[in-house]
């Protein structure tokens, strides 16, 4: 058996998989996010260790042999977070997460500091976007002086549970290109760069590839989780590149839509291809040899759920549930009546890097009622990622089908809006519902040699679901779409600048 761990930001999600790629188990606990100022998104390290230790204990107790028949664990989780500890290992301060607007200004300043946008590109592939950890470890040098000096190490959110479990401080190649520090196109750190921006090579992990384990499970929990001593722990993956792995997508062709807390589009690239402008994320892929091409729209799925804590408040004794909300805009045609939505409630990096940015309804009218804007926050997550994929399309990233995941798909209303915006067949694949851990898993399962590669592991997905597009819903969308792209540079007068934190 294979376990796959993922922490993700609003919860920790446990699985348990055979070599048959079956999940046999599963658990999942949550943990808040603190937001304590406008664009400020933090959490308690100690909230992701007691949440991963109780799901860690309720899937082995569900396993057939009490967790005994585990072989190996795989790490995935929220990119881009920074988890400073001090010399023996205690975080020094809430972590700082991917969605945390505050170092706008710092990424311009390492902008600047690494010689112009096309210099970064030539060290790292990648635009200093402002969730990046790199202009965080900045910030936090800036404002928070003595606790920098005594930080030690600086860890991305899943290699915090690694050190957990092993007491080891490692990476893999995928979660650190999401720094912002790392050379994508030689998979190592930029030395380079940190040179320019005086950070200390130590703080640090190492750096292995997805498949390569990073040390075993300390003996003391292997004997609270009943599993054998020395079970292997290996580098996994930052969840929008394992995501996509877990899809089946590792070369180019299909090209993943995640419709998660955040929006994602990606696809799996055999070199590693340029970067002009910036556009999109390149970033090193769960396998030697491969890399992975992304944009991220901050707020998708995530938008939705807004819209149901929104209206909460007001309807406790009638309570609104995303089942319900989803019913609603059942009863809607494609278009919502005139009705666009612009997600951006958590500014936005893609396809516009615009930290300011605010979210927006155009074209209310008395006749728009609740199923309107249900429905009208779901096309507009999905046109704003149908912008994303032209991005990745002028970087060279061929898209002749959609594959589909993540917490919003299992309303399959998202997964027909998808097919007829997109205007390609959309399918889901078998495993795909469990996301992350369960491209975790398999890349652990490479590593103790259950699989070649993971072009085997991901030979055991079927397609699970085919949406087809709607051909009359496909021209209504094509021309919502040429007024939805021209909405943000409309409003964009109306954004604040950024204020320095």
């Amino acid at each position: 058996m294979l376990i796959g761990i993922d922490l993700g930001t609003s919860a920790c999600k446990v699985i348990a998989v055979s070599a048959t790629g079956e999940v046999v188990a599963k658990a999942l606990r949550d943990y808040p996010v603190h937001t304590t100022r406008p664009g400020w998104a933090e959490q308690d390290p100690a909230d992701w260790w007691t949440a991963a230790d109780q799901a860690l204990a309720a899937v082995t107790a569900e396993l057939p042999e009490g967790g005994r028949e585990v072989a190996g664990i795989g790490l995935c989780g929220q990119m881009h977070g920074l988890t400073a500890l001090d010399a023996a290992g205690v975080p020094l301060r809430r972590a700082i997460l991917w969605n945390d607007q505050r170092a706008a200004p710092q990424c311009e300043w390492i902008t600047e500091r690494a010689g112009g946008l096309d210099e970064l590109l030539r060290m790292t592939r990648n635009r200093m976007l402002p969730g990046f950890t790199g202009g965080k470890i900045v910030w936090f040098r800036e404002h928070e002086p003595e606790n920098f000096a005594r930080t030690r190490r600086i860890l991305n959110p899943k290699d915090y549970l690694r050190f957990r479990l092993t007491g080891d401080y490692a990476t893999d190649v995928s979660d650190a290109s999401g720094t912002g520090l790392f050379d994508v196109a030689h998979r190592r750190w930029s030395d380079e760069l940190l040179g320019l921006l005086d950070i200390d090579r130590a703080l640090l992990p190492d750096v292995v590839e997805s498949v390569e384990a990073t040390g075993t499970v300390l003996p003391e929990l292997a004997a609270r989780w009943h599993i054998p001593a020395n079970t292997p722990v290996f580098g996994g993956g930052g969840d929008a590149v394992i995501q996509t792995t877990a899809m089946g997508l590792l070369d180019a062709g299909p090209v993943g839509f995640t419709i998660g807390t955040a929006g994602i589009v990606a696809g799996g690239a055999s070199q590693c291809p340029g970067n002009p402008g910036g556009r999109v994320q390149i970033s090193c892929g769960n396998e030697p040899g491969r890399w992975h091409v992304m944009g991220v729209s901050l707020s998708a799925g995530g938008a939705f759920q807004w819209l149901r804590d929104a209206l909460a408040p007001a309807t406790a004794a009638d309570p609104v549930t995303l089942e319900r909300l989803s019913k609603l805009a059942r009863d809607i045609g494609p278009g919502s009546e005139g009705l666009l939505f612009l997600p951006y409630l958590l500014g936005e990096r893609s396809p516009h890097v615009a930290p300011a940015a605010s979210a927006s309804w155009v074209g209310l009218t008395p006749m728009h009622h609740l199923g309107h804007l249900a429905r009208s926050v779901m096309e507009g997550v999905v046109l704003n990622m149908r912008e994303i994929l032209e991005v990745c399309l002028q970087a060279g990233l061929p898209c002749d089908r959609v594959v589909a995941s993540g917490g919003a798909t299992k309303e399959s209303l998202w997964l027909q809006i998808l097919a007829d915006v997109l205007d390609r067949e959309t399918v889901t694949v078998t495993g795909v519902a469990e996301g992350g851990a369960y491209g975790a898993a398999l890349a652990a399962g490479v590593g103790v040699g259950w699989w070649a590669d993971l072009a085997e592991a991901v030979g055991l997905l079927a397609v699970d679901q085919t949406f087809t597009p709607d051909p009359a819903a496909v021209t209504t969308y094509d021309e919502i779409f040429g007024r939805h792209r021209r909405l943000y540079e409309g409003l964009r007068p109306l954004f604040p600048d950024p204020v320095p934190a």
